[in-house]
């Protein structure tokens, strides 16, 4: 069966409910999410935490999309992150011993991640795009603004390396 050849989400229309000003960032993430989903189809759990060449893995990818995505979004609410971000931070791309992990969970993880920043972004002024936001505990400048599009744009990088890696594995996987 052939696959419905769909507009991309940018040439969808506006995102429902999400400001004009922050319809790009919208578009990027539900961009990066058909595809995470459409090329990580039928993708071997086995093959999660493999490292061609040395590059990052696809459980990595998962993990962090799903990271940088709440720790942007929080700045962008001018907030610190909590310690439970932290330990999520430094736990992705490392696999627990004692957790079997599997595409599919990591793939909710990351669709949930993403309800939640289109969510957020319904509850931005557009009137404060350019509030400084500091980054982090030396407090980097920042504008909101700047996080979001920044997260959108993070995001889509991250998807472009999952997809590369995704192939590479699966071509060796063939033989």
């Amino acid at each position: 069966m052939a696959k419905e050849n769909k507009p991309e989400a940018w040439m969808s229309g506006p995102v429902e409910g999400i400001p004009p000003l922050l319809q790009p960032v919208a578009h990027a993430l539900l961009q990066a999410r058909e595809e995470v989903h459409t090329y990580l189809e039928g993708f071997p759990d086995k093959l999660l935490w493999e490292r061609p060449a040395g590059v990052a893995s696809v459980g990595f990818h998962l993990q962090h999309l799903k990271g940088v995505l709440d720790r942007l979004f929080t700045y962008a609410q001018r907030q610190q992150l909590s310690e439970e971000q932290l330990s999520y931070l430094y736990a992705e791309g490392k696999p627990a011993a004692n957790q079997t992990y599997q595409v599919q969970d990591l793939l909710k993880a990351y669709d949930e991640q993403v309800d939640k920043a289109l969510e957020q972004l319904k509850t931005i002024d557009e009137s404060a795009l350019t509030d400084f936001r500091g980054v982090g505990r030396k407090q980097l400048p920042s504008t909101v603004q700047g996080l979001l599009f920044h997260a959108a744009e993070h995001t889509m990088r991250h998807v472009g390396q999952l997809l590369v890696t995704a192939k590479i594995l699966l071509h060796q996987e063939k033989g």
